[in-house]
């Protein structure tokens, strides 16, 4: 579905996509799926462009109706598929990708969220590229939190779990997510591996107040996470929930500066930053403030 961009200020139009057919051919020929097109991201042409993609496994069909988000959840989802990772690990290295980003669908119709089918990504990436680091980007697991200690027993480099939103706007915004499900999850992820990189994401501009704002980011401190992104809000049709506010790039600006006094060891911040977008980053970041363990050096 294309993004619906009715009355957008200036600083959200993107970069119109340009040499992307490399990218779209080897997804279409390892039939895979990405979130950069099933969610309609902002910033497609300018990923692709540079040979980078964020992974969807499971999908595309969603057991969730999120009613923020563009990815399909009208079909029903289909039975894993065995081959899935190691296509995604065959793109990895076609695209040579020093850092790559898995996320997925919800399966709550899978007893273990599929958690299985992250455990199989990252040890076929692995595999072919030893040296790649690895982010996971993953549902709550309905709070399965042996499904949890499987995904971290792979030993991922990055564990990233968005909150999206405030606590208050959660009925409307994610209605079957659970705000203190999520803190848990990031929680339990940094005391059961404290070499691992945690990561959260928050979109702006659905209602939230700045104390709100303020609060969460210091719920996501309090539980240990290194990692924020913050970013725009997006229509992606006139079905989904309507854009409240357009929040200027001087405020993110604010956001990005409230978070590094916070403690946050990296925050991304800016209108169109999405949860995946730079997330190579984080090797910079690997350098600065490493952390101890047997698959975090780049």
């Amino acid at each position: 579905m294309t993004a619906f961009f009715s009355g957008k200020p200036p600083w959200l139009r993107a970069k119109a996509p340009q040499r992307v057919g490399f990218v779209k051919q080897l997804l279409r020929d390892l039939h895979l799926n990405t979130v950069c097109e099933e969610a309609s991201c902002p910033n497609l042409g300018e990923c692709f462009a540079n040979r980078t993609a964020t992974f969807l496994i499971m999908g595309p069909a969603c057991t969730r109706a999120c009613p923020y988000c563009d990815i399909d959840f009208t079909k029903r989802p289909q039975p894993l598929d065995a081959t899935e990772p190691e296509r995604v690990a065959e793109a990895v290295e076609r695209l040579g990708l020093r850092h790559a980003v898995i996320t997925s669908v919800n399966r709550d119709d899978l007893p273990d969220g599929g958690a299985d089918q992250f455990v199989a990504c990252i040890l076929a990436i692995r595999r072919r590229m030893p040296q790649t680091t690895i982010e996971v980007l993953i549902p709550d697991l309905c709070g399965n939190w042996q499904a949890l200690a499987q995904i971290l027993a792979a030993q991922p480099t990055v564990l990233n779990h968005n909150t999206e939103t405030v606590p208050r706007l959660y009925r409307r915004v994610r209605p079957q997510g659970n705000y203190e499900r999520s803190l848990e999850l990031l929680q339990l992820a940094r005391s059961q591996d404290p070499s691992l990189y945690t990561k959260s994401g928050v979109m702006l501009g659905l209602g939230e107040t700045p104390a709100e704002i303020v609060q969460v980011m210091q719920d996501l401190r309090q539980v240990g996470c290194d990692i924020l992104t913050l970013g725009q809000y997006l229509q992606p049709s006139p079905k989904h929930l309507p854009v409240e506010r357009y929040v200027t790039p001087e405020e993110f600006d604010h956001w990005r500066q409230v978070g590094e006094e916070m403690g946050f060891l990296q925050v991304v911040s800016s209108p169109l930053t999405r949860s995946s977008y730079h997330a190579e980053a984080v090797q910079d970041l690997m350098h600065r403030s490493p952390k101890s363990g047997p698959t975090r050096t780049p």
